[in-house]
């Protein structure tokens, strides 16, 4: 348990976890990373077997400073994009101290529903290894290391543990509220607070329809948009656009909490919080005991939240910070 304690006003879960988001901090938060949105490049990144995800790469040269020696690859959440408000924020303040910062779209998410035919889903690891095993081929002399939020963190760890197998060399993962059980995760999303059900269903819903209409012919998601539970949502996308039996079958595929960590090698860092309102923290005790694994967890903060006020960074941007400089 590590201290957070944020104004007495701040304290719930809700806000915390909405805070970050919240379209009204955007203004502020593209003036703070302004320099970081400037130095941006876009990048196709190949990562076998012909997908391909973008990434945008902010290099400390493109300033005018010196070369940094650390890259950082931040990993975005579930429907959210390389230019997420936290993406941002944490991208800024790492960029400002000197790292270079790659931020990586997931497959289907920002502005990349024409890249690749089939559609996304969290599964997919292989092709997140792909791309963090090219970025390191443009980078080989840079130490790399790995950040996410949610289901970012839980991509972060995943690509962590193939990390041998796939002859990448990591330094460090940070892993802010990462995805540990899926089928825990869905049941409080469709029995807790409507507002993230309904958030999510909206922005998953306008993905989908995005999909179709990069490749026109190929999807028709009419049926599915009739029953607009993520629950039902999930099992008709498992069934008719997966190699997945069952929804089960499916969640279980991304979970964390079933010795999916046990091949961890890299020094890698969980932040959480106990209020979490989508995922307990009482699964973090079905994690493996490694000692290269810890888990920081704080009494208040939400889903990636942590915010101290109203304005400004989130407390987790300094913990990362101090985690990738040991």
């Amino acid at each position: 348990m590590t201290e957070f304690t944020p104004p007495f006003w701040l304290r719930s879960a809700h806000l915390q976890s909405i805070l970050p988001s919240l379209p009204l901090r955007r203004p502020a938060v593209e003036r703070r990373a302004a320099p970081l949105l400037q130095s941006s490049i876009e990048q196709v990144i190949d990562c076998g077997d012909g997908v391909r995800l973008l990434g945008l790469y902010s290099a400390q040269e493109s300033c005018g400073r010196a070369r940094a020696e650390q890259l950082v690859v931040l990993h975005h959440g579930w429907e959210g994009s390389a230019d997420s408000l936290y993406v941002l924020s944490l991208g800024q303040f790492l960029f400002e101290r000197g790292f270079d910062i790659l931020r990586l779209n997931l497959r289907d998410h920002g502005p990349t529903h024409h890249l690749n035919r089939e559609l996304f889903h969290s599964c997919r690891i292989r092709e997140v290894v792909g791309a963090i095993r090219s970025i390191q081929a443009q980078h080989p002399s840079q130490g790399l290391n790995l950040a996410g939020f949610s289901l970012g963190g839980n991509f972060a760890l995943r690509v962590g543990a193939r990390a041998r197998e796939a002859g990448i060399r990591l330094r460090r993962i940070v892993a802010i509220s990462p995805v540990l059980d899926p089928e825990v995760t869905l049941e409080a999303l469709e029995h807790g607070a409507a507002i993230y059900r309904q958030y999510f269903v909206w922005k998953w819903t306008r993905s989908l329809l995005k999909k179709q209409l990069a490749w026109p012919g190929v999807y028709d998601f009419e049926e599915l948009t009739r029953d607009r539970t993520l629950t039902a949502m999930t099992d008709y996308l498992v069934r008719h656009y997966s190699e997945f039996p069952d929804l089960r079958t499916y969640l279980r595929g991304y979970a964390l909490v079933h010795g999916a960590l046990e091949p961890l090698e890299v020094p890698a860092r969980i932040i959480a919080a106990d209020d979490d309102p989508m995922i307990p923290s009482r699964d973090l005790g079905r994690l493996p005991r490694l000692a290269n694994l810890r888990i920081t967890t704080t009494r208040f903060g939400g889903h990636c939240g942590f915010m101290p006020g109203l304005r400004g960074e989130s407390w987790v941007a300094g913990e990362v910070l101090s985690e990738l400089r040991q």
